[in-house]
């Protein structure tokens, strides 16, 4: 499916978001539980359905948005539970969501036919009808004049349709499961999708890839809401890929401003953090992968990659750079500078959520959220950038940290400190977006085929611009990242980076 066009299904979202943030704000907690009961029937008024068969389901999956808005688990199917069971819980000013992060709305889900061949209306009922001849299992017959598929013999191998002169053979996949690398998805006994939480690396490239929007992630946003709406000392941070997000005004300190007027008391952007990895890792690489003490190296800073080099080539694991990844880097920057403060990460990716949580690493990390949630909030508090008129300086990064959005940018960052700080040092940069060619490069690597090597992986392809949480068309915010790049005052970080401890 198109990334970035603004669907009736990007809007339902948005509504929904944008309604939460309106609540979280304005609503004191003895109104909250009335006014998000609410909330599926002010999206959907009247009696007549906007987009599927029935008002009642329309309902129904719009309440299930909203409790997963607030960080909730979905409803049982076969129990009467209301919208808000379990506010109480949710409704603090501080990090909370009942894991799993991505999750199949049953009521959504279409039931798509995970891998099947069909006879479309192309069929001109030839006399050659050479779908029938290249069979293996006589599951093509033709019947009035047409091909017909026995479902019950066919065995998905794809002859009919490549020789069918009028391409009158459909291969229906589920547009989730085509889209996940790691096979995740999986049909519960209704046919419709699962996730499979012991082989999920929560990329959402199953989420942004449904045209039924029956699969979403959990969000934070409404606790960061109610922390904003306390008054709580919190520091924002912006990943790199956040440039043209918010529309094409949205300039760097345009989106800070606004941010300080929502509540936030500074904002720092991640690819200083970015900065600090480049550095380190280019020591590393020079020092480790070249002088034979690792054979590869592979690049940290995607969470989806490092969680699928964990999970699927646990024997690699040792190989993932040492280095903390930008969003926590930049979060112990800013602990350093607030140390009675809480750091807010606002970016592309579903998978930074699990992260932040992550008991292994301390992240320093309070609350993340996405370009599509902050949007959202934006909206909300009535912040327009097409008539957006304040403005603060933003200015924290190199080029380097800031291409750090768009696949490949990572290892150039990298790439660019070794031949500033170790002249004359080859480097044999390899680097793959999207998970499947994550799982091809690193069985090379396993296999030892790419010994000397920096290996980047991204689990979206396009790189972090192209994460489930942007607005925008991916080549577009691809764009919008080279040219911040370069328009940047300082192109390398400094060597003295290197050396910056943040443990």
């Amino acid at each position: 499916m198109e990334r970035g066009l603004l669907t009736p299904l990007k809007k339902l979202r948005r509504q929904v978001f944008v309604e939460m943030a309106r609540v979280a704000f304005e609503t004191d907690k003895d109104e909250l539980k009335d006014v998000i009961e609410a909330i599926p029937y002010k999206i959907t008024p009247g009696d007549k359905p906007l987009y599927r068969e029935s008002i009642w389901r329309e309902r129904a999956i719009c309440a299930e948005r909203v409790r997963l808005s607030m960080g909730l688990s979905l409803r049982p199917e076969d129990a009467p539970v209301h919208v808000t069971s379990g506010l109480r819980g949710s409704d603090i000013a501080d990090k909370y969501y009942e894991p799993p992060l991505m999750q199949v709305i049953p009521s959504a889900c279409a039931a798509c036919a995970p891998n099947m061949y069909k006879v479309t209306d192309n069929c001109r009922g030839c006399v050659a009808h050479p779908c029938t001849a290249v069979c293996p299992k006589g599951a093509v017959s033709i019947v009035n004049g047409k091909s017909v598929i026995d479902q019950e013999k066919c065995i998905r191998c794809g002859k009919c349709k490549a020789v069918c002169p009028y391409d009158a053979i459909a291969h229906h996949t589920r547009p989730c499961a085509e889209a996940c690398g790691v096979k995740a998805i999986e049909s519960d006994d209704l046919g419709r999708a699962k996730i499979n939480p012991d082989k999920c690396v929560s990329c959402g490239m199953c989420m942004v890839s449904c045209p039924f929007g029956a699969i979403a992630d959990k969000s934070q946003f409404f606790q960061l809401i109610r922390a904003l709406r306390r008054g709580d000392k919190i520091v924002a941070e912006v990943a790199p890929s956040y440039v043209g997000q918010f529309g094409d005004k949205a300039t760097p300190g345009k989106v800070k401003a606004a941010l300080m007027e929502l509540g936030f008391k500074d904002v720092f952007e991640v690819a200083l953090g970015a900065d600090i990895g480049a550095a380190i890792e280019a020591h590393h690489y020079a020092t480790e992968v070249k002088s034979g003490k690792i054979p590869f190296m592979l690049t940290s800073c995607c969470p989806a990659w490092a969680m699928l080099i964990k999970r699927y080539f646990p024997e690699s694991a040792d190989k993932i750079s040492r280095t903390l990844t930008p969003m926590v880097a930049t979060a112990r920057m800013i602990k350093k500078k607030y140390p009675d403060h809480r750091v807010v990460f606002i970016g592309p990716c579903a998978a930074k959520k699990l992260e932040a949580s992550r008991r292994t690493v301390r992240s320093d990390v309070d609350f993340v959220i996405t370009f599509e949630e902050l949007s959202a909030i934006f909206e909300a508090k009535g912040i327009d950038f097409e008539r957006y008129e304040r403005c603060a300086e933003m200015d924290d990064a190199t080029g380097a940290g800031r291409g750090y959005a768009c696949a490949g940018g990572v290892a150039g960052a990298i790439e660019k400190c070794i031949g500033e700080y170790y002249p004359g040092t080859e480097v044999n940069i390899q680097h793959v977006e999207g998970l499947e060619d994550c799982r091809k490069i690193l069985l090379l690597a396993k296999l030892g085929k790419l010994n000397g090597a920096l290996i980047e992986g991204m689990g979206c392809p396009g790189g972090c611009v192209a994460g489930a949480g942007t607005n925008i068309p991916v080549n577009k915010a691809a764009a919008c990242v080279k040219k911040s790049v370069n328009s940047s005052a300082k192109q390398i970080p400094s060597r003295e980076l290197e050396d910056v401890q943040l443990d």
